[in-house]
C-alpha cells in the first residue's frame, strides 16, 4: 500500500493526475492532451475537480464526460433520470469521451459519443441505480473512433 501511496503523490506533484483517481486522471490527461494537439479536434480543458459529470470543456464551453476504462464497461454516469422516469432528461454533457487503456496504462482507443448516442447505448445498473456504458460493437459503430491502435484509425 505504501508504494502505492508514494507512487500517487509522485505523479499529484508532477501534476500527472489530480487526484487519487488513478486511471479516471489519467484517461483525462490523455484525452485532453489528444484533442489539444490534433487541429481536426476542438482545444479542452479541465474543469474543477468535484465537477458533477463534466471533466472538461471546449471553447464554445461545451461539456464532456471523460471516462477511462481498463474493462468493457465505463465508470457510472450519476445525475441522469432513474430507469422507467417519464421526466424529459435534460442533457448533462455534450460528449461522452471513453480512453480504453491498457493494463499497463497505455493508450488503446478513444471513443466519442455525442449525447443522443449516448441516451440510446446507456445500461442501467441494477444495484447502484445509475448508468453506465459497454464497449460493444455497437456503440464503437456509433462512435466516432479518435484513435484504436489495432487498426490505426487516427483522425
Amino acid at each position: 500500500m505504501e508504494i502505492n501511496g508514494n507512487l500517487l503523490d509522485g505523479m499529484k506533484n508532477r501534476n500527472m493526475i489530480r487526484t487519487s483517481n488513478l486511471v479516471g486522471d489519467w484517461g483525462e490527461r490523455l484525452a485532453i492532451k489528444y484533442y489539444n494537439e490534433d487541429p481536426m479536434l476542438p482545444n479542452l480543458q479541465a474543469v474543477r475537480i468535484g465537477a458533477i459529470s463534466v471533466d472538461a470543456i471546449n471553447m464554445k464551453n461545451e461539456r464532456y464526460s471523460i471516462k477511462a476504462i481498463t474493462t468493457k464497461t465505463t465508470g457510472l454516469f450519476n445525475g441522469l433520470n432513474d430507469k422507467g422516469s417519464k421526466m424529459l432528461q435534460e442533457p448533462i454533457f455534450e460528449y461522452v469521451v471513453i480512453v480504453s487503456l491498457s493494463n499497463n496504462m497505455s493508450l488503446e482507443a478513444i471513443y466519442e459519443l455525442d449525447w443522443k448516442n449516448f441516451l440510446s447505448l446507456k445500461k442501467w445498473n441494477e444495484s447502484k441505480r445509475t448508468w453506465y456504458l459497454s464497449i460493444t460493437g455497437k456503440l464503437k459503430s456509433k462512435a466516432k473512433t479518435l484513435y484504436d491502435i489495432d487498426s490505426d484509425i487516427a483522425m
